[in-house]
């Protein structure tokens, strides 16, 4: 596996007692010293600081100066309309292969002269490869190897960035800007992956330690780390790749449709034009065999992921898997996502879990598990 690699919080991570795990090929904070229970509920009510600096940032610029040239090559990896995104917004997409299935989701943003990628840490190097070998003949595809990431998540977030960016007050949710800073210019999104109002941060390497202290300064925010991240992004109804995404999983069969705007659709100004196109664009009109779900099991202990799924206490027959669980601080019970197949796919069937080698109930209910509170 090699060495892990270290973001360059690793020793403020350490300074505040976190306890460390390796992911995606990085050492990093899994928990501080209050808990994932109360780093969880912490950042719903107040404001909580990941280092996401493990993951790709990417930025690809055309080579003719036209923002659309890049946004129209970029449209032949994604089912997302790139093309007509506005100037300062950002949007959620999905690189597909030619069976349909996820690559990686990604955040991209139009910011003027180019275009802003943000994607996973295990996929980077892969995407990477992918982008420049699609669209280095007509763009300098980039990687940002020189600025940290952080996120900053919850109710108190905006107050907690406008001490040091106060322009921030004014952006709504996917929207993007480049803020002066005493730390340099911030690279700022109004977004996340907690299901709360909040923002991600890229800054320059050099002041990222200083920087995550004087967010950290304020009396709202703490540090957070992977498990409640993880827990928080459950509740949110939202995937981690690797584990609800991967190479055989359509957008579609994810219920990830929403990501695929009408320009991209059947009948479509662009239809179609991406990889695994016939089959997606198909399961949009017909559906899937297996949709993802959100899951409910009665009692207090989660099902979690490979647990296999039954219609009934005896069956034989499996009809899904759990693919993440883990039990909810905010909503004080076990939740877990799964994919299922469409004839048991509908909120409130009952289903079957095997844990242990007992079959335990639980119900199919709507995603996400709470609300999003993001700023509109």
């Amino acid at each position: 596996m090699g060495e892990l690699k270290q973001t360059p919080l690793h020793a403020l991570h350490a300074e505040l007692g976190a306890r460390m795990t390796g992911f995606a090929g990085y050492d990093m904070p899994l928990q501080y010293p209050p808990g994932v229970l109360k780093e969880h509920l912490h950042c719903r009510a107040a404001a909580g600081l990941f280092d996401v600096s493990h993951m790709g940032q990417i930025l690809v610029t055309p080579k003719t100066g036209k923002i659309d040239d890049a946004a129209l090559r970029l449209e032949g990896l994604v089912p997302a309309a790139v093309a007509g995104l506005a100037e300062g917004r950002q949007r959620y997409g999905l690189f597909t292969n030619d069976a349909g299935g996820i690559l990686d989701d990604l955040m991209f943003a139009n910011r003027g002269d180019h275009l802003y990628l943000v994607v996973n840490a295990a996929c980077k190097d892969a995407d990477l490869a992918h982008l420049q070998a699609h669209l280095g003949s007509l763009c300098d595809v980039v990687p940002v190897t020189d600025r940290a990431l952080i996120a900053l998540q919850g109710p108190s977030a905006e107050a907690a960035l406008a001490v040091h960016a106060p322009g921030v007050a004014a952006m709504r949710f996917m929207d993007v800007t480049v803020a002066d800073s005493a730390f340099g210019p911030l690279w700022i999104s109004r977004s996340g992956y907690s299901g709360e109002d909040g923002f991600e941060i890229s800054v320059a390497e050099a002041q990222a330690d200083a920087f995550a202290r004087a967010l950290l300064d304020h009396p709202d925010v703490a540090p957070i780390g992977l498990g409640a991240r993880d827990s928080l992004r459950l509740e949110a109804g939202l995937c981690l790749y690797g584990a609800d995404l991967d190479t055989s999983t359509s957008p579609i069969e994810a219920d990830l449709g929403w990501s695929i705007q009408k320009a991209r659709r059947a009948g479509g100004a662009r239809e179609g034009g991406f990889p695994g196109a016939a089959r997606i664009l198909r399961e949009l009109e017909e559906g899937p065999a297996r949709m993802r779900v959100g899951l409910r099991p009665d009692g207090r202990a989660p099902m979690r992921a490979g647990t296999p799924l039954f219609a009934s206490a005896d069956g034989t027959d499996q009809v899904g898997t759990v693919t993440s669980g883990a039990f909810g601080p905010s909503i004080e019970a076990p939740m877990s996502m799964a994919y299922v197949s469409s004839a048991h796919a509908a909120a409130g069937t009952a289903l079957f879990g095997e844990v242990r080698g007992k079959r335990l109930p639980a119900t199919i209910v709507p995603l996400p598990f709470r609300p999003a509170t993001y700023k509109r």
